[in-house]
């Protein structure tokens, strides 16, 4: 009994800890358009819902587009439409469908910070290979995956 207890008491503890280090987050979750009516009337995309311990409401997304094409960079800030989900919001494609691209998400709530990077090109919108970070990404984050 005694043995069990003890291997108990610490993954109990670990549970804990890992719950405690999430709460409080802001995250954004990607979501695939075909899932809402709302957002296939829109032409989207993407979804993103603003996840976490956070006034959804309040949330602010701004993406941008960042590609190559040619052999020339590009850079082009994108509309972001808000759903009637409260947090949830649509990108519709407004980058040329040739070259690679990365779709830098980056969004406040107050004092939280979050963001992510979503590679895109003539098949799409990688959702599952996002990468997400608390931290702003550095250009060469954004170089890194668009060489990917």
């Amino acid at each position: 009994m005694r043995n069990k207890l003890m291997i108990v008491t610490p993954a109990a503890a670990l549970l804990a800890l890992a719950g405690q280090l999430l709460a409080g987050g802001f995250f954004l979750q990607l979501g695939n358009p075909e899932a809402s009516a709302e957002a296939r009337k829109n032409n989207a995309v993407v979804t993103i819902k603003a996840t976490g311990c956070h006034d959804p409401a309040t949330a602010q997304l701004i993406a941008t587009a960042v590609g190559m094409v040619n052999g020339q960079r590009q850079s082009i800030p994108l509309t972001v439409t808000k759903l009637s989900e409260v947090g949830m919001f649509a990108i519709s494609q407004q980058w040329p469908k040739e070259g690679k691209w990365v779709i830098e998400l980056v969004a406040k709530n107050g004092e939280q910070f979050t963001n992510s990077l979503v590679a895109a090109g003539p098949n799409g919108v990688d959702r599952l290979h996002a990468k997400a970070n608390m931290k702003p990404f550095t250009a060469s984050d954004v170089e890194a995956m668009l060489q990917d």
